[in-house]
């Protein structure tokens, strides 16, 4: 099917085009091409259907870095400032609010509970114009594999024209230096949780990517360091000498450490940084939102950047890192459609109308020329159908696609409510689950539970899979500490509350942020204007 969008098109090409009155021709899965709307059309477009989106067009957002089975859970109040990774998750609130809750949903059977799962967080993404993300980690008796969502995900794309990236690395070449040297130099993309936190321990991390022997650096240009907050000028500057990339959560940082990585001397150095939400215990609830916060601390702490230099770190920066920038991360022919419309008239600023952009003002998302969720006119205008869902004192209609063969389909709906319950039963959840009550919604009593996919916690070190490299500095291991979770404080688990979908749903957001202790005064004021 051949479409025409009209609207303002900010291309986010190398160009930086913005076109006032733009069109963009799309034939199935791919755009043709982009022009002002008053230009001939490319042939095989004289009668195609033109869609006027009444808004601002942009490419679809890119996260690199988000640990999506724990965007169910709200944002922890954090108890006190920590340094480093290692000494807030052996916490005991950490645990009471994070890991436990998400270790006993981890050990559920219950496929209606996993789908729900599933399909609520990936909404979280989609309202907020996210087109591609990290894959959702899902385990079987003999099975690693990742959730099929509405979105790309870059650790296991359905389209071999698109690279996979590798985000988790077996903890055997994890400790060893040679072999994890070669998942470097082999792998188109390595996502590297490295260096998190702001003391020298973390700082640890990074140093221990060079041999003792050889002096050689286990970094080249695959590498994407997620975090990346210890590191220091000389360190950037080497990091950029091997083509390595930098994967910025400004927001998490300054929740947990009260500070951030130093942007501003990575991006002097050279180095690519991208943007990422991480999760929602500690993060934004979407990638639209993590852009707020890192326009206020690129303005508080006087990084430099520009607008558009923000949106890129959304859009074709993350492309380029993960090596699909050719495919996606900006507007031209030849690229796929992916794309978010925001409700912003010609007018404004092309690119600060998506930083200051709410949940609200996303009124159409296209991933691989499908309409996935928008309102129910520019859906409509598609011949797209779907669930209604309410957003703030709106309405979206969403339409997930075929879904993931594997697991059972639900609506947002049963999801949300499904959820509620499970949060609200967490002490008892595993023993209703053995006496056959699932969650609301489920045929637990009905289905074959030993055969089923599972949730696998990715953030949680002591698993088959590493998202961190244990080699040693100093003749010590690096990334996670030696906590396992027999070690982790053992806490009475609680009643929780399902995060809201969206800020639009969420009246307390702005109060919880002001809550936090470790974010500074001035982003802090500077958050009060937004939330």
């Amino acid at each position: 099917m051949k479409i025409i969008l009209h609207g303002r098109v900010v291309a986010m090409d190398p160009a930086f085009t913005v076109l006032k009155q733009g069109a963009i021709y799309i034939d199935g899965n791919t755009i043709v091409a982009v022009a002002d709307h008053a230009a001939s059309p490319p042939a095989g477009f004289a009668g195609a259907r033109i869609i006027d989106t009444g808004g601002t067009i942009f490419p679809g957002l890119v996260e690199l870095h988000n640990h999506l089975s724990y965007d169910a859970l709200q944002m922890w109040h954090v108890p006190k400032k920590f340094s480093d990774r290692g000494q807030w998750q052996s916490n005991s609130d950490y645990v009471a609010n994070v890991s436990g809750p998400m270790g006993v949903i981890a050990k559920s059977k219950d496929p209606h509970l996993l789908a729900s799962l599933v399909r609520y967080v990936e909404t979280k993404c989609l309202l907020g114009g996210v087109t591609t993300t990290q894959g959702i980690s899902l385990k079987g008796d003999n099975l690693d594999t990742y959730y099929k969502s509405a979105m790309r995900v870059v650790d296991d794309p359905a389209d071999p024209k698109f690279p996979r990236a590798s985000t988790r690395i077996p903890d055997v070449d994890a400790s060893d230096w040679a072999a994890f040297k070669k998942d470097v130099d082999k792998a188109s993309c390595l996502l590297l949780h490295l260096s998190e936190g702001l003391d020298p321990k973390a700082r640890e991390a990074f140093l221990a990517l060079q041999d003792p022997q050889s002096k050689e650096w286990a970094i080249g240009p695959a590498l994407a360091g997620i975090h990346c907050a210890a590191l220091q000028s000389a360190d950037f500057a080497l990091m950029a000498s091997k083509g390595a990339s930098a994967v910025w959560s400004p927001l998490s940082n300054l929740l947990l450490y009260g500070g951030t990585t130093d942007v501003k001397g990575a991006r002097a150095a050279g180095v690519l940084v991208a943007l990422g939400s991480d999760w929602s215990p500690s993060g934004s609830k979407n990638l639209l939102n993590e852009l707020k916060v890192a326009m206020i601390v690129n303005s508080v702490d006087g990084i430099g950047m520009a607008d558009r230099d923000l949106v890129a770190m959304a859009t074709a920066v993350p492309a380029s890192i993960v090596k699909w920038g050719a495919l996606i991360g900006s507007l031209s022919a030849g690229k796929r459609a992916d794309l978010l419309v925001v409700n912003a008239p010609a007018s404004s600023d092309p690119y600060g109308s998506l930083l200051k952009a709410q949940e609200t003002d996303v009124t159409l998302v296209l991933i691989d020329g499908r309409a996935v969720v928008g309102t129910k006119a520019l859906m409509a205008a598609f011949g797209q159908t779907g669930e209604n869902i309410p957003l703030g004192n709106q309405t979206r209609v969403i339409n997930y696609g075929p879904g993931d063969p594997r697991i059972p389909v639900v609506t947002f709906a049963e999801a949300q409510e499904a959820l509620t319950d499970a949060l609200n039963r967490l002490p008892t959840l595993l023993s209703d689950e053995k006496a056959g009550r699932g969650v609301s919604g489920s045929k637990l009593a009905h289905a074959a539970t030993t055969s089923q996919l599972r949730l696998a916690l990715d953030e949680e070190h002591w698993g088959e899979f590493a998202l961190r490299p244990r080699l040693p500095f100093a003749n010590k291991p690096t990334g996670p500490d030696a906590v396992t979770a027999t070690a982790a404080a053992v806490v009475p688990l609680k009643a929780l509350k399902l995060d809201p979908v969206a800020v639009a749903d969420d009246p307390g957001y702005g109060a919880l942020l002001q809550g936090q202790i470790n974010i500074p005064t001035a982003i802090k004021s500077a958050l009060k204007s937004i939330y």
